[in-house]
C-alpha cells in the first residue's frame, strides 16, 4: 500500500538500473534518472574527469542508487567539462557527449556507471578518448550501434556539452567557475559544511537522504 497506509498499492522496486527511466528535461542539459514521482530529487553536479566525483561515486553514490531503485529518490545530472582546461585534453567534453549520446539509447545510468568505474585508469592513460568510450560501451549490453557509434566519433553532442557546462557555471552563483564537484543539493538545498563530508561515506550519506526524506 503506500505511505499512508491506504490507495493503490505502492509500485514495485526497479531490478536494476538499466530498468531506471531516463529523459533530458525541458531545460535540454538535466539528465533525470528514476521515478518522475519520487519524493526526494537530488541534483548532481558532475565532471567525468573529477576525482573527487570518481570517490564519491564509489562512496556515498550506492545510497543514492539503492533509494532511486526503489523510487524513493530521484536523480538530476549536469555534466561540467571543466577539467579539460584544467589538466589538459578534450576526454570530459567526449565523455559528456558520450554520456548523451547513451541517454538517446536508453542506457545512460548503465554507461555512467561503467565511466566512472574506469576514470582512474582512463585518466593514467591520459583522459577519455573515442576509442576509450566506445570500448566502455561493450560493457553496456545493447549500447554499441552505429549511431552510438557515430554520435560519439563525430561529437553529435558538442552543442550539448557547451550548454551543460554554462548550467554548471550558471549554478555557481557568485563564482562563475561553477559550485565544484560534485557538488549536491537535496530537495533544493545544497549540501554544504559537515554534511558534504557525508557525501563520501555510504552509512552517512544514506541518512542524510532518508532525514531529508523523512
Amino acid at each position: 500500500m503506500d505511505e499512508a497506509g491506504g490507495g493503490a498499492p505502492a509500485p514495485p522496486a526497479y531490478a536494476g538500473v538499466e530498468e531506471l527511466p531516463e529523459e533530458l528535461a525541458a531545460d535540454g542539459t538535466t539528465v533525470v534518472v528514476g521515478d518522475p514521482a519520487a519524493a526526494t530529487t537530488v541534483r548532481l553536479y558532475e565532471d567525468p574527469r573529477c576525482p573527487v566525483v570518481e570517490e564519491f561515486e564509489a562512496t556515498g553514490a550506492p545510497a543514492l542508487r539503492e533509494m532511486t531503485l526503489r523510487r524513493e529518490a530521484k536523480t538530476e545530472y549536469t555534466l561540467a567539462s571543466f577539467r579539460d582546461d584544467r589538466v589538459g585534453g578534450d576526454g570530459s567534453k567526449r565523455a559528456v557527449n558520450a554520456l548523451r549520446a547513451a541517454l538517446d539509447a536508453g542506457k545512460f545510468a548503465e554507461y555512467h556507471a561503467v565511466i566512472f568505474e574506469n576514470m582512474v585508469v582512463n585518466e593514467l592513460a591520459g583522459g577519455y578518448t573515442t576509442t576509450s568510450l566506445l570500448k566502455l560501451a561493450d560493457q553496456v549490453e545493447g549500447l554499441r550501434s552505429e549511431t552510438f557509434d557515430s554520435a560519439v566519433t563525430t561529437m553529435k553532442y558538442e552543442d550539448f556539452v557547451t550548454a551543460s557546462q554554462k548550467t554548471y557555471e550558471a549554478a555557481g552563483g557568485d563564482d562563475p567557475r561553477g559550485p565544484g564537484t560534485p557538488t549536491v543539493a537535496i530537495n533544493g538545498t545544497k549540501v554544504e559544511g559537515e554534511r558534504h563530508n557525508w557525501l563520501f561515506e555510504e552509512e552517512s550519506f544514506a541518512a542524510l537522504l532518508a532525514s531529508v526524506r523523512n
